[in-house]
């Protein structure tokens, strides 16, 4: 299974941009998602931007990725 990770752009270049990841600063291929802009925000997959995300979009993304963590941990 494949799992894509949200971030926010905290940085953009030529076709890169610096993103940051749960904390983790990570860079971002954006060829495929040229319209990228400081402050937004990504879905990334495999070190690729694939989609770009309204701010709400992205708050519930991450809450229901951190409930789903809470889970897991709690079945191991």
């Amino acid at each position: 299974m494949c799992l894509a990770v949200i971030g926010k752009v905290v940085q953009v270049g030529d076709d890169k941009a610096l993103s940051d990841v749960e904390g983790n600063l990570v860079n971002i291929n954006i060829q495929l998602t040229p319209d990228v802009c400081e402050g937004g925000y990504l879905l990334i997959h495999a070190g690729f931007a694939i989609a770009t995300m309204e701010e709400e979009e992205f708050f519930e993304t991450q809450a229901l990725l951190n409930q789903i963590s809470r889970v897991l941990d709690n079945v191991q």
